[in-house]
């Protein structure tokens, strides 16, 4: 799969070093997805970042043409005026028409929104920017509070480091989450993190390492195909009900509930690459109790079936198996 990075004057080095961090490097020796990366720019030559260096990119959007997949890090040249050259307008609108994948990081988001692609598209940005985003450009929905958006293979995620979770989205999407956790892993980051963007604004960390809900957690995560309520789970952090549901949405910007549902559909996932078990025993380890509420979820959450998803992951031979 070929993966292009546009670049230009202005660039940020984290947001681009995340793409080229995810995309560029081979981990199939890991078990890991490995593309082929290719940097490009307007007019090849020495790119100036936000950071006072620059970067030798040698290759022109002529090398986009063919990309199953185009990456946009934040770019400060590009949309801070909601103007785009044309050659840029080009290559973004002729990606989508012919089926490719594009992905954005943080003010990235403007490039793709200039370009007119996010139009009638769900799509996010950094908090700073989601509010000019839907104000210059009314026609797509910006949801403010997620870290990343997915919408008809176009991919926008929240600031800086979100960057990664929607990275990682996207490994898992086409690759499968065996292959997004080897990813993760060597990026030593979570492969998937739960709750949006709102959770870094406004809550502080934790006084102290003892009031975080970590340790619960990773309990959670260690008896999934356990029954878990509310009521169980406040009672082991020590908490009435309604201020665990507070203290967790506040700590991991999602619910109880919501939280362990993923979590679930990612064990589920996992089992269902990487063993032969049958529907009904991945949905026991997995803690949905049955296939018929795994084939919910799954469908819900991802859609596509347990099955399908088996047959794209581990081979349709396995599925039938199975």
């Amino acid at each position: 799969m070929k993966v292009v990075t546009l670049v230009a004057d202005g660039v940020a080095p984290f947001e681009f070093g995340v793409l080229c961090e995810v995309f560029g490097l081979d981990r199939s020796a890991d078990g890991g997805p490995s593309f082929e990366h290719h940097v490009v720019t307007e007019r090849p030559g020495v790119v100036a970042t936000n950071q006072g260096f620059g970067i030798t990119v040698p290759d022109g959007l002529e090398a986009a043409a063919d990309a199953d997949v185009v990456c946009v890090p934040a770019l400060g040249s590009y949309g801070a005026d909601g103007t785009l050259s044309p050659a840029v307008r080009d290559l973004l609108v002729d990606a989508e028409a012919r089926g490719a994948w594009l992905i954005s990081v943080c003010s990235g988001a403007f490039v793709l929104a200039d370009a007119g692609v996010l139009e009638g598209r769900r799509a996010t940005t950094h908090w700073m920017y989601a509010e000019r985003l839907q104000r210059e450009h009314p026609g797509t929905t910006v949801d403010p509070d997620v870290l990343f958006v997915e919408d008809r293979k176009v991919i926008t995620s929240a600031g800086t480091a979100a960057g990664i979770d929607a990275c990682l989205h996207f490994v898992r999407r086409v690759a499968g989450a065996a292959a997004a956790n080897v990813v993760a892993r060597r990026m030593v980051v979570p492969a998937h993190r739960d709750g949006g963007q709102s959770q870094f604004i406004e809550t502080p960390l934790p006084k102290e390492a003892d009031a975080s809900l970590t340790p619960l957690t990773d309990w959670m995560l260690a008896h999934l195909g356990e029954e878990q309520t509310v009521e169980a789970l406040a009672a082991r952090a020590h908490m009435s009900p309604r201020t665990f549901a507070r203290r967790f949405k506040a700590e991991l910007g999602t619910t109880p509930a919501a939280w362990l549902t993923r979590q679930r559909l990612l064990r589920a996932q996992h089992l269902l690459e990487v063993t032969g078990l049958g529907l009904d025993a991945v949905a026991g380890q997995a803690g949905f109790g049955s296939a018929a509420v795994l084939r919910h979820h799954f469908t819900r959450v991802l859609g596509t079936t347990p099955r399908a998803y088996r047959a794209t992951f581990r081979g349709a031979d396995a599925a039938d198996a199975a």
